[in-house]
């Protein structure tokens, strides 16, 4: 039976691991916490800038957690990483078990257009920047959408129309798993 997020991934064999190192390893990979996301926050927070990390949003369309989120501007940031998100520049074809892993890797990028798609149709700004880009160039856009993100106050106009803001992305998105 699939999760409530369409993850349908609990309910199948999981493979065995290769080794008990390969398997330390896996445990170890973080939802939370990164380092590439503790640096972009740490680096967000010296210029200034006050958000609120791993905060979930329940909005109409889905329920989604962003890495960074700024509440009034609406603006939701996400660090991905290359594996679990098909990097175009460093993500792979998995070579061992792909019968488990391309299906969950696809899956994951499924639910990242899912989310995109959601907070958009809310109004927010969304800023996905891969784990590989360079610290500036991930902090410049998530100041640019910050930046340019009206106040929640201010962000519909006497009709009450919402202004919709395309995805802002750090790095060139590219084709991902087929």
């Amino acid at each position: 039976m699939p999760q409530p997020n369409g993850d349908a991934t609990r309910d199948q064999p999981r493979p065995q691991a290769l080794s008990p190192g390969r398997s330390r390893n896996m445990q170890a990979n973080r939802r939370v916490d990164s380092k590439p996301e503790i640096r972009l926050r740490s680096a967000l927070h010296a210029r200034g800038l006050r958000f609120r990390k791993d905060h979930r949003l329940d909005l109409p369309a889905a329920r989604v957690r962003p890495d960074i989120v700024f509440t009034r501007r609406k603006v939701a940031v996400f660090v991905d990483g290359c594996f679990w998100h098909v990097c175009p520049v460093h993500g792979r074809q998995p070579t061992r078990n792909e019968w488990y892993w391309t299906p969950k890797l696809r899956r994951n990028i499924e639910r990242d257009q899912r989310a995109n798609a959601a907070l958009q149709e809310a109004g927010w700004s969304v800023v996905r920047v891969w784990e590989h880009a360079g610290l500036e160039e991930a902090i410049q856009a998530v100041l640019t959408a910050v930046e340019h993100a009206p106040t929640v106050r201010d962000r519909s106009d006497s009709s009450g129309v919402v202004a919709d803001r395309p995805t802002a992305q750090a790095a060139p998105a590219a084709s991902r798993l087929p």
